[in-house]
């Protein structure tokens, strides 16, 4: 008797449960931002959508979220910047190191192009549902929104693309207007993507990109990459003669 009792006890003993891995401020304010661009975009309003909607959804109490937001007008506005953030944030460290390992060739370019349009295309269309309330929705919000998030996210992209060209001699005329051009592009095809079932993404891609390049850039050839490290002009030369 005594050893049927241990042998039940060695069975019904169990091993304490792992304790939940603890969220850091930032992890914590990623997930709040997901869960606000779940129920901003399932109800098409933003006055409509309530702190306590969004609180449930991220599984959270309203707390948590004031100690990361000032205001549902904040949170908002940041659940459409941060992807965007992110994306460009992205797409600029692509552009600085793009050449790094080996230069560029017109393959490569638009095999790169077609990368850029493809991260910006499943970006716009995450956030579709928000970008269309804040740009048509409050016109000073809209404003807002344009000028201090969008169009210095598109001269962050042109600058870094007209660095790359530099690099191999050439000097971009326009780099703002083919920033736009492309974010344009990449806006119209996340819009196709989002509304055409037959919409064939992988054609689309190839292209704009091949359009974009012929359009808008200089084909780059590696014989014409610059030394970054050290580039000597003919006055340096005259002047280390003298």
């Amino acid at each position: 008797m005594a050893r049927s009792a241990r042998r039940t006890s060695r069975v019904t003993t169990t091993a304490p449960a792992p304790r939940a891995r603890r969220l850091t401020a930032e992890d914590r304010k990623r997930s709040i931002l997901k869960a606000a661009r779940r129920a901003f975009s399932e109800t098409g309003d933003v006055n409509g959508t309530t702190i306590k909607a969004i609180a449930e959804r991220g599984g959270i109490s309203e707390g948590v979220i004031y100690r990361h937001f000032e205001s549902k007008d904040q949170l908002f506005l940041e659940a459409v910047v941060e992807p965007l953030r992110e994306a460009v944030d992205d797409l600029v460290a692509a552009a600085e190191v793009i050449d790094l390992e080996e230069p560029l060739t017109p393959e490569r370019q638009v095999e790169s192009l077609n990368g850029l349009y493809r991260q910006l295309i499943s970006t716009l269309e995450e956030v579709l549902p928000l970008l269309g309330l804040v740009l048509f929705g409050d016109p000073q919000v809209a404003r807002r929104f344009y000028r201090q998030q969008l169009a210095v996210a598109m001269d962050r992209l042109a600058d870094a693309w007209r660095r790359v060209e530099d690099r191999y001699g050439f000097e971009m005329t326009s780099p703002d207007l083919s920033a736009r051009a492309v974010m344009g592009i990449a806006l119209m095809l996340a819009l196709e993507s989002h509304h055409a079932p037959k919409f064939d993404r992988d054609r689309a891609l190839a292209v704009v990109s091949e359009g974009t390049i012929k359009g808008f850039f200089h084909v780059l050839e590696p014989q014409h990459q610059r030394d970054s490290t050290r580039e000597v002009t003919n006055d340096d030369l005259s002047a280390d003669k003298r």
